[in-house]
């Protein structure tokens, strides 16, 4: 796979564990990308449903490893043996454009101190059930009006100098299953000084289907309780993407709505506090409310209201478990802060294993 002298050369990452039917649709859509990669490496982590092998018959380099560790591992033994200047990563259950590889390269020719881009997922999910639709696009939504200069790193579509990335250490292993290792070496990267830029013109379509456990079992255990922990263990509070500042008063005014509707078992009068609760938060989602309207109608809109207000609850419930966990176990000395204003965290994650 070539590429011509001034053109930045590119090597594509996908971890992948069982992958199935969405892993053959992401590599068919890799083979189809221009230009061409560097090389692209598929790090099979521990899988028995044969991933590995659909890899290997379409050409693509394999790297096994023997029992499962998670994406973050996946992800650094496939950067570690990469060549491109730029490493690309892209999840196993997504479909990338053909001009993905146009998309990376051109930010990083056009910006030579850009360290990390990321995309989003595109507005035609993959799944057509509600569940599936409903998240996928709640996603787009919130990278497509986000920040473009971003805060944070993504991994089922993120792009990153190769140097920058073995610099500071890589993903952090301890995630053994997919959580937030992305968004924590974003929060690294960006306190080491380097820029991230949200590439809103950079969208892949999601494939993953969802149903309501999965959804939960995902936002609370593997999202919304280490998240609550990063933030308060870095002592991070920024206001982008899912963690915004209309996102945090969300939460605040459902468990005021939740609180005085309790109330009003006993005092009907706060039924009124109810009713202002819950038309701040339709005024103050609106702008989503109304993207979710043109794209589905109506019925999907209610829905969609719904749970969402869902994931506010069951957000707050898991930032209050993790401000307790965090109190118990705080150590106020100097030394506890794993980042340091403006430079890297002290040790690398690897360090903090030992």
């Amino acid at each position: 796979m070539n590429n011509s002298p001034t053109e930045l050369s590119v090597s594509v990452i996908v971890p992948v564990y069982n992958g199935g039917e969405n892993f053959r649709l992401c590599l068919e859509c890799l083979q189809n990308a221009l230009p061409r990669p560097e090389e692209i490496i598929v790090v099979a982590d521990g899988d028995t449903d044969g991933s590995w092998q659909l890899a290997q018959a379409l050409g693509f380099r394999v790297l096994r490893l023997p029992s499962p560790g998670g994406p973050a591992r996946a992800r650094n033994v496939g950067a570690r043996s990469a060549g491109g200047e730029i490493l690309f990563f892209v999840d196993a259950d997504v479909m990338v454009p053909p001009d993905v590889l146009s998309h990376v390269t051109t930010a990083f020719e056009r910006e030579p101190d850009l360290a990390a881009i990321i995309g989003s997922y595109d507005d035609q999910p993959g799944k057509g059930d509600f569940l599936s639709q409903y998240r996928n696009l709640l996603h787009h939504y919130v990278h497509q009006t986000g920040r473009e200069e971003a805060s944070t790193f993504w991994g089922a579509c993120g792009a990153i100098r190769k140097e920058v990335f073995l610099a500071l250490g890589g993903f952090d292993e301890q995630y053994v299953r997919p959580s937030i290792e992305d968004i924590e070496f974003g929060h690294r990267l960006k306190h080491a000084g380097y820029r991230i830029r949200l590439r809103k013109a950079l969208q892949v379509k999601h494939l993953k289907q969802w149903n309501f456990i999965s959804m939960v079992r995902t936002d609370f255990f593997a999202r919304a309780l280490p998240w609550t922990a990063l933030i308060l263990r870095d002592r991070i509070f920024i206001n982008d993407l899912n963690i915004s500042l209309s996102g945090r008063a969300s939460v605040m005014l459902l468990f005021l709505l939740l609180g005085s509707l309790m109330l009003s078992f006993w005092q009907p009068l706060a039924l009124l506090g109810t009713s202002v609760m819950a038309l701040i938060l339709l005024v103050l989602n609106a702008p989503l409310y109304r993207f979710f309207f043109r794209k589905r109608g109506i019925r999907f809109t209610i829905q969609a209201v719904t749970f969402h207000w869902l994931y506010f609850f069951y957000s707050g419930v898991a930032f209050a478990i993790g401000t307790v966990r965090h109190l118990v176990n705080y150590d106020p000395s100097p030394g506890s802060l794993s980042l340091v204003k403006g430079q890297p965290i002290t040790e690398s994650p690897r360090e903090r294993r030992k």
